[in-house]
């Protein structure tokens, strides 16, 4: 597989240092958000928990919206807070157009497919964000072949790629129902958004040499007469 060099001037411009500063901002006011509601749950007398994904209950279509803020405890939250900021920034700095229509569709997607088929329980929690981030960022590094995505991704698969045993059920506390949608929805639109947001190919001077030579070719000589002119 052939890497492609994404321009210097491209990744360590000033507007990819906004972009970048942007992402991170971004990112940091979600979390902040999440570890918000979780304040909440501990303080308020009404448990919030409640208002989580209730599949095939048209009542538990709220959780479309609250699934991802809300926690059972602090290890719980704990655990989705590293990896959605990691995959958060990534996808937003790489991916910053995909990424507009992505994330609402991760966000919104792996608690809907979640809820026509998961068990009838109540399911919360960011993990469907997370393995839809991750998986995004992941595959889609790997399908655009430039090094900057690819290094991500590999980055992704070493800290996080033991995550994807958790899309098999294992125990009646983890809602893995979110977690393996969470992975096809991301999986998805990696596919449908691979070919935007591809950085500009770093060109190096031999290149263009090459392209000036080849249009000093006349098609009208034959090869042999061609070369000749060329070294002679």
């Amino acid at each position: 597989m052939q890497l492609n060099v994404p321009d210097p001037e491209y990744t360590a411009s000033n507007r990819a240092k906004a972009n970048f500063i942007l992402a991170i901002k971004i990112t940091i006011a979600f979390v902040a958000l999440m570890w918000t509601v979780f304040v909440l749950q501990q303080i308020l007398p009404f448990d919030l928990a409640r208002l989580g994904l209730r599949p095939r209950d048209p009542m538990g279509l709220l959780g479309l919206l609250t699934t991802p803020l809300l926690h059972g405890n602090l290890s719980h939250i704990g655990s989705n807070t590293m990896p959605l900021f990691v995959g958060g920034v990534a996808m937003l700095y790489l991916y910053p157009n995909s990424s507009l229509r992505a994330l609402p569709m991760i966000y919104v997607g792996s608690a809907a497919l979640a809820w026509t088929f998961a068990r009838p329980s109540i399911h919360i929690g960011a993990s469907g964000l997370v393995y839809g981030i991750l998986t995004f960022v992941f595959i889609s590094g790997i399908l655009r072949r430039d090094m900057r995505s690819v290094g991500v991704s590999l980055m992704v698969w070493f800290f996080y790629g033991s995550m994807i045993w958790g899309v098999f059920p294992a125990g009646r506390s983890m809602s893995w129902e979110l977690h393996a949608s969470g992975m096809a929805i991301g999986l998805v639109l990696a596919l449908m958004f691979w070919s935007w947001d591809r950085p500009p190919v770093k060109k190096y001077d031999w290149e263009d040499e090459d392209d000036e030579e080849d249009l000093d070719f006349d098609p009208g000589q034959s090869d042999s007469t061609w070369r000749d002119d060329r070294w002679h």
